[in-house]
């Protein structure tokens, strides 16, 4: 019984960690990783992509995207790789380092879902956090049922 429980909580928590270090990887290495939330972004702006860099001005905007993108990508793939490392059976057998895993993911999770709301309501990631939301709380149950 006592697997079952270390295996309930973590995976939850591996699949989180996973799926933030591909995505976070993946905006790293796309060309264009705004046009993995073209509509959204697009929405935001109020015009096209096409349209914000035909401007003379904007003509590096491009570079200075993919820069901004590269580094977002750095950091959830680092989030990702956090999560994955700490939901290891062996370690979460410390009820504090649970705790700490579930506040820290929770605060990452929960406050992203909240900004994408308010700032990119149409963004295809907003279903992704609905995703993660539901197995945290997956791990939040397992954690208060493990002995």
């Amino acid at each position: 019984m006592f697997k079952n429980q270390k295996l309930f909580f973590s995976l939850p928590l591996t699949i989180s960690g996973l799926l933030m270090l591909v995505l976070g990887s993946r905006w790293m290495i796309v060309d264009e990783p705004w046009l993995l939330d073209k509509v959204a972004n697009e929405e935001r702006l109020r015009m096209t992509f096409e349209e914000l860099f035909d401007a003379d001005i904007n003509k590096t905007l491009p570079e200075y995207l993919k820069q901004i993108y590269r580094f977002f990508g750095l950091w959830v793939s680092s989030l990702g790789l956090f999560i994955l490392l700490f939901s290891r059976p062996k370690l979460i057998v410390d009820k504090r380092v649970r705790i700490t895993l579930l506040i820290c993911s929770g605060v990452m999770i929960y406050s992203g879902l909240i900004l994408g709301y308010a700032l990119i309501p149409k963004s295809p990631f907003i279903y992704l956090g609905w995703c993660l939301i539901i197995l945290h709380l997956i791990s939040i149950y397992n954690h208060k049922v493990f002995k």
